[in-house]
């Protein structure tokens, strides 16, 4: 389990950090869940206990416009009567109400129907060490270094010329963390924090106003970019798109900018999550182990990166969980699996579950990113007579069933091997089988999002303008 590092600094007047940081009470309480349901006729039960704690301060032309703080503590119980299911959850467990909830759970699932997939995690699978993942910053900051941050951060960006107004700036602060204790014996608990800093820029005026953004987030406050650094990329890229044209529309090379690439990896993960396997529901379902992508191609889930966002050394079952290349050598290696998913379709989870507290477990990712490749962007690009470079996607016109891809984008036009005008308001489209296959990738991956990758080429896709 992650130790909990001891501060002076708090989230609120009065609660001092080492109490935030303090999971035993939530520990103690999700151990009693399991026991009271084993005692009110369960045959296994599990328990998460979940933290969310977050301050955020926005502000707007240098004046603060919201302050806000939430608190709070949930936990949820599954209970297992033969091959039925249930779950309760609740934010109150004063007085008997532990064996209340515990009571009330029972009671579901004994009128809940039969799931031969339901149970809870093989014990050989759980993990039995964690490894310290950094996580958790000690350090929290005031609501006066939020303000400075987003105040910061607006000025940058107003400070651009032809940058006309502020669209607002933000920064945050939380911390987040599950417990998880099963009736098999796993006990296990992460804390993590996260800091982020947002702005929004405008120019223009009336009808030919134009606005973009930037942000960046991180569980240390230490690893985020500056609040000047931060505004004055929003500031740019809000001039950059000015007086935007039309296009007519044509096929064409299309280049996704690294804060838009990412979506593409998160389309192929969707279709790969062992719940849209075992429906039936992916049209990636019967092409496992199939040559998906180029040779070079390789995209991983890793849930053990140091300082990661989405970082964690157990998933919601409790299952140990490991690097994953989803895609290697082009190849599609593996779904995202649960217990219950892995079950149905004759495999063994690879701990992939995840939960709230209201919720079974499902598939889900951590880490996701397409490993970088070769060429820098501009030489991506250089060869490029007429092509299209996005920047921004509208929509969520992607079909998991049959992979048709069809999303609103803007960006600029590239013509011979440079990016010129600023482009608005037109649609690109293809199918996803396809923009896999052509797809290349630049050298210049950073780790800023749940879901990286770096500038990516795609052959031959539709631009929908005039």
């Amino acid at each position: 389990m992650i130790s909990s590092p001891s501060a002076t600094s708090s989230l609120s007047s009065g609660a001092a950090t080492s109490d935030l940081f303090d999971q035993s009470a939530l520990s103690t309480l999700a151990q009693r869940l399991v026991e009271a349901a084993r005692r009110a006729g369960a045959d296994a039960a599990d328990a998460v206990a979940v933290r969310g704690i977050s301050q955020g301060v926005e502000v707007r032309d240098g004046r603060v416009e919201e302050s806000e703080r939430s608190e709070g503590d949930d936990v949820g119980l599954r209970v297992l009567v033969g091959q039925r299911q249930a779950v309760v959850s609740t934010n109150d467990v004063s007085g008997d109400g532990v064996a209340r909830l515990a009571e009330r759970a029972v009671a579901l699932a004994r009128v809940a129907p039969d799931d031969k997939y339901v149970g809870l995690a093989d014990p050989s699978l759980l993990a039995r060490d964690f490894p310290e993942l950094d996580l958790l910053d000690p350090e929290i900051p005031s609501t006066s270094e939020l303000e400075r941050r987003a105040r910061e951060a607006e000025a940058a960006a107003l400070a651009v010329k032809g940058v006309t107004k502020s669209g607002g700036a933000s920064a945050s602060t939380g911390i987040g963390g599950m417990v998880l204790v099963t009736s098999t014996g796993f006990h296990g608990s992460y804390l993590r924090s996260g800091h982020g800093i947002s702005v929004t820029a405008i120019s223009g005026e009336g009808t030919g106003m134009e606005r973009d953004y930037d942000f960046t987030s991180a569980p240390h406050a230490s690893d985020l970019a500056s609040p000047e650094s931060v505004g004055r990329t929003a500031g740019e890229r809000t001039v950059a798109r000015a007086n935007p044209r039309k296009v007519e529309t044509c096929k064409v090379p299309v280049v996704f900018d690294p804060r838009v690439s990412g979506s593409l990896v998160g389309h192929l993960v969707g279709a790969v999550n062992g719940a849209s396997i075992a429906r039936k529901t992916s049209f990636l379902k019967d092409r496992l182990g199939e040559q998906l992508f180029a040779k070079n191609i390789r995209i991983v889930d890793d849930p053990l990166r140091v300082r990661g966002l989405r970082s964690q050394s157990f998933d919601a079952e409790g299952v140990k969980v490991k690097k994953l290349a989803i895609i290697d050598q082009g190849v599609l290696t593996s779904w995202l699996l649960d217990c219950a998913t892995a079950r149905e379709l004759g495999l063994v989870t690879n701990g992939h579950a995840q939960r709230g507290v209201s919720s079974s477990p499902s598939p889900g990712s951590y880490n996701l990113y397409l490993e970088a490749g070769e060429p820098t962007p501009a030489e991506l690009i250089s060869d490029i007579k007429q092509g299209f470079y996005v920047t921004d996607l509208i929509g969520s016109g992607v079909n998991g069933v049959t992979g048709d891809y069809s999303r609103g984008a803007s960006g600029f036009w590239i013509e011979n091997g440079e990016i010129t005008y600023a482009v608005s308001e037109v649609t690109i489209a293809g199918h996803l089988l396809g923009i896999f296959k052509s797809l290349v990738p630049a050298n210049d991956l950073k780790f800023r999002y749940g879901v990286d990758a770096p500038t990516l080429r795609i052959e031959g896709l539709t631009v929908g303008g005039r």
